[in-house]
């Protein structure tokens, strides 16, 4: 068995640079790991009492920009039950209650991207325990960055990952 502590060439210098992987990767480091593997996100769906779904605004440079279900990659020993809480606490403000079955499952390509082109994704139905943090909610003019919106259907302009959530928007 290899005593993998002590690795040398690309693996060690790898290694080097990740101090403790459960709280995220160097960004270089991340983006070849995204070149070799798929990787596992929860997506939170959350609706409210008027049937109305909530979206958020991206713009990251990895999709068109446009409305997209809030979500977040699963780090490395990491439970679904974590990341779902620390999604809705970094990107909503809040905290939800959640479904432990998701109600949908994907395997998501982009046909053509060298980073980030391969992820499974989970969707898990959420409800807001906390209001939503005042300073994200979109107001009006051209969407910012993480700003949010309850929608009554799905936008014509969800970004494309996330046309396999159409059906339940």
């Amino acid at each position: 068995m290899v005593d993998m502590t002590n690795l040398k060439g690309p693996i060690g210098i790898i290694e080097s640079v990740v101090e403790d992987p459960s709280l995220g990767l160097p960004e270089d480091v991340f983006l070849f790991v995204s070149r070799i593997t798929p990787l596992v996100n929860v997506d939170l769906l959350i609706r409210n009492d008027e049937g109305q779904t909530l979206l958020s605004w991206r713009d990251d440079g990895y999709w068109t920009p446009g409305w997209h279900v809030p979500g977040g990659i699963i780090r490395y020993r990491e439970k679904f039950a974590d990341r779902i809480r620390a999604v809705a606490k970094t990107e909503l403000g809040a905290e939800v209650a959640f479904e432990q079955t998701p109600v949908a499952i994907n395997e998501l390509f982009h046909p053509a991207r060298k980073n980030r082109g391969h992820f499974i994704s989970l969707l898990y139905r959420c409800s807001l325990l906390t209001p939503l943090d005042e300073r994200l909610r979109y107001r009006s003019g051209s969407p910012l960055p993480g700003q949010l919106m309850w929608h009554d259907k799905c936008p014509e302009n969800i970004i494309a990952v996330h046309e396999v959530y159409r059906e339940y928007i």
